[in-house]
C-alpha cells in the first residue's frame, strides 16, 4: 500500500485528489491539510466523502509529519509549493505538484507571466510536466512532477502529436478554449459569481494567460490561445486549429491524424477518439475534471 499525504485538501483540487485515491486500491491517504479547516474532520468538510474518510482530521502544515510518506500531492495555490517543496521533497518518496510552481522549465518565465521571482529555480530542471500520455516513462521515475495546467492538458493531447510528427506547421496553431468556473478555484471572486457568470460566456486572459508559455513548451510550438469562461461549474473544452505542414487532398490528412494518433496517445486507455458521438464539456456517465 502507498502511503498518502494531500496538502490543500479542502480546495476543489484537494477533494478530487482524495476521491480518486479512495477508489484507487494502492492509495492510503494517511496526511491531508487545510489551513483554513484545520482541525475539522473530512468527512464534514467534504459530506460526500465521509464513508472512504471516516477517521482522517485536516491539519495545519508541518513538514514534519509528512515525513515518511511515500507519495505527498500539493494542491496549494500557485506561488506557495515552491517554497514548501524545496524541504518537503527530501523528506519523501514522490511529490506530485498540482500548482504552477514548477511547471515551466525557464525560470526567467515566472516573473514575465507570474509577477514573481522562482523560489526554488534549481529544481525546475528536475520537475517532469505531468502528461503520463506524452511522458510516461519519465513521469513515473520522477522524483517531482507538475501536473499539467488543465488547458495545457487538453490542448496538448490533441495538438502534440501533430506537431511531433511534422503533420503540421509549429507556429501560428490557434486554442480556443472554454472552462468551468471551478477552475478558478474555490475562493470567493466577483467574477466568477453566479450573477456573473450565469447567461454569458466571456473571452479572457487574451495574449497574456499564464498557460500560454506551458502549451507551447508541452506541444512544442507556437500558440495563440484564447481562453472563455462558460456558464457551467465544472468541465473543459478545448479545440485547436492548425496548418497542415503540406497541403494535401482530405484522404491525406486523415493519414497524418492516423499516424500521429498512432503513437503514443493512440496505445493509452481513458483516451477516445473518433467515433460517432462529439466530446461534450460534461458527459452523462462521468464529471468533467475540475480545473
Amino acid at each position: 500500500m502507498v502511503t498518502v499525504g494531500v496538502l490543500g485538501a479542502s480546495g476543489y483540487a484537494g477533494v478530487e485528489l482524495l476521491r480518486i485515491a479512495a477508489a484507487h486500491p494502492d492509495l492510503d491517504v494517511v496526511y491531508a491539510t487545510a489551513e483554513t479547516a484545520a482541525g475539522a474532520p473530512a468527512a464534514d468538510v467534504h459530506p460526500s466523502l465521509a464513508a472512504a474518510y471516516p477517521r482522517l482530521t485536516f491539519n495545519r502544515y508541518d513538514p514534519a509529519d509528512a515525513a515518511g510518506l511515500d507519495l505527498v500531492f500539493t494542491a496549494l495555490p500557485s506561488g506557495g509549493t515552491q517554497r514548501v517543496i524545496p524541504e518537503l521533497l527530501p523528506k519523501v518518496g514522490h511529490v506530485v505538484d498540482l500548482a504552477a510552481d514548477f511547471r515551466l522549465r525557464d525560470p526567467a518565465a515566472y516573473p514575465r507571466w507570474y509577477g514573481w521571482e522562482h523560489a526554488a529555480p534549481g529544481l525546475l530542471a528536475e520537475a517532469v510536466l505531468g502528461i503520463p500520455e506524452l511522458a510516461r516513462d519519465a513521469v513515473r521515475r520522477a522524483r517531482l512532477v507538475a501536473a499539467a495546467g488543465c488547458y495545457v492538458t487538453a490542448a496538448a493531447l490533441a495538438l502534440e502529436p501533430f506537431v511531433r510528427n511534422g503533420g503540421v506547421e509549429s507556429v501560428g496553431i490557434i486554442v480556443d478554449a472554454a472552462s468551468g468556473v471551478s477552475g478558478a478555484g474555490r475562493g470567493l471572486k466577483q467574477t466568477t459569481s453566479f450573477g456573473t457568470v450565469d447567461e454569458d460566456f466571456t473571452a479572457y486572459g487574451l495574449l497574456d494567460h499564464r498557460h500560454t508559455p506551458e502549451m507551447e513548451q508541452a506541444i512544442g510550438a507556437q500558440i495563440l490561445f484564447t481562453p472563455h469562461l462558460a456558464p457551467m461549474t465544472r468541465g473543459r473544452r478545448a479545440a485547436g486549429r492548425r496548418q497542415p505542414r503540406t497541403p494535401s487532398r482530405c484522404s491525406g490528412r486523415r493519414m497524418t491524424a492516423s499516424r500521429s494518433w498512432s503513437s503514443p496517445i493512440g496505445r493509452r486507455p481513458r483516451r477516445r477518439r473518433g467515433g460517432p458521438t462529439l466530446p461534450t464539456s460534461r458527459p452523462a456517465s462521468t464529471p468533467g475534471p475540475v480545473g
